[in-house]
């Protein structure tokens, strides 16, 4: 039996990184990169104060947002990238909710987006995420 590969270190000292692909032919707001660099580094905050990667299999989380056509409750993974120490995730956000929107409601959209997938994730992998539950449960309208 062979040892477990250790995990790599990233290039940097980022605990969260979002990307975004688009499954559809819309173009985004001018504003979208702005406001997913926005909520990228509230919900690293939020990360690194709960403790999420503490002990975790990994060092960050990478997360692709797919511009397509629905919101999807869970994420895609992959392998843990062994060169780069990062959990890499995928989601699907509905496009149609980002065009012609604010710039809060797009920063509404990828922290939604994001807290959804690093819950499912941390989950997956026993990490605690009564904090980012608890900032996901704030973003829905109360009733």
């Amino acid at each position: 039996m062979t040892p477990k590969q250790a995990v790599g270190r990233p290039p940097h000292n980022r605990k969260l990184g979002l990307c975004g692909v688009s499954l559809t032919k819309a173009r985004l707001p001018r504003d979208d990169i702005k406001a997913a660099d926005e909520a990228r580094n509230e919900i690293e905050r939020l990360i690194i104060d709960s403790g999420y990667l503490d002990g975790a299999p990994f060092h960050w989380v990478t997360i692709a947002i797919r511009y397509g056509l629905t919101n999807e409750q869970e994420p895609h993974y992959q392998r843990i990238n062994r060169k780069y120490g990062d959990l890499p995730l995928a989601i699907e956000v509905d496009t149609h909710e980002m065009l012609g929107a604010s710039f809060e409601a797009l920063k509404r959209v990828y922290r939604r987006a994001t807290l959804i997938a690093l819950i499912h994730a941390g989950h997956r992998y026993q990490r605690p995420v009564h904090t980012l539950e608890a900032e996901l449960q704030s973003m829905l309208p109360s009733t």
